[in-house]
């Protein structure tokens, strides 16, 4: 008994644990790549590596900058819901003073609607509010909107000849389109 280690034969189907496996060339499905193959795939994957980084990036800008594009239009347009229920305030400040005429007793009080009106619409400019005034211009549908046309030799046809109530933008964006009558050609 002097040797207890068990016998194992070359003919053994399948390897212990922890020992190696001689595999042949035969045995293995891909073939071997010559260096040259190796180094010009690996330099094919950092080129593809490249690209990727580089359209990720460049991605990343893309949505950076929209949002912040999107950041600055709620900045600008923030103000046009409060904006919109302002204007009716202006319309009738400037029927009020179109309607006190010259009466030397409403003196006083027209004078403060004057300068509230001034007021209230020296801040609209501040925020970004323009008003529109087409009179004596062509008319424009980007910007107006014809209640009326009338025949009147006296202008270009297709002319502004009144307005019913100013039109105004915010930033640039029609928020509410002037409301005009505009001369046609006699006919």
């Amino acid at each position: 008994m002097a040797d207890d280690k068990p016998e194992y034969s070359d003919e053994t189907t399948e390897p212990s644990v922890g020992g190696t496996v001689d595999i042949t060339d035969d045995e293995v499905d891909t073939p071997e790549l010559s260096l040259d193959q190796v180094v010009g795939k690996l330099e094919s994957d950092l080129a593809e590596a490249r690209d990727a980084a580089l359209r990720a990036q460049a991605d990343a800008i893309n949505v950076q900058r929209r949002a912040e594009q999107d950041v600055e239009k709620a900045r600008k347009f923030a103000l046009e819901r409060f904006v919109n229920e302002l204007l009716p305030v202006v319309d009738n400040m400037e029927r009020a003073l179109e309607a006190s005429g010259d009466d030397e007793a409403a003196k006083a009080i027209t004078e403060g609607v004057e300068l509230t009106l001034k007021t209230l619409v020296d801040v609209l400019h501040k925020n970004g509010v323009e008003t529109l005034d087409p009179m004596g211009e062509p008319f424009d549908p980007q910007v107006a909107q014809a209640m009326s046309m009338v025949e009147n030799p006296d202008v270009e046809p297709n002319t502004v000849i009144a307005v019913m109530q100013k039109g105004y933008r915010l930033n640039g964006r029609l928020v509410r389109p002037a409301m005009v009558m505009v001369s046609k050609a006699a006919g």
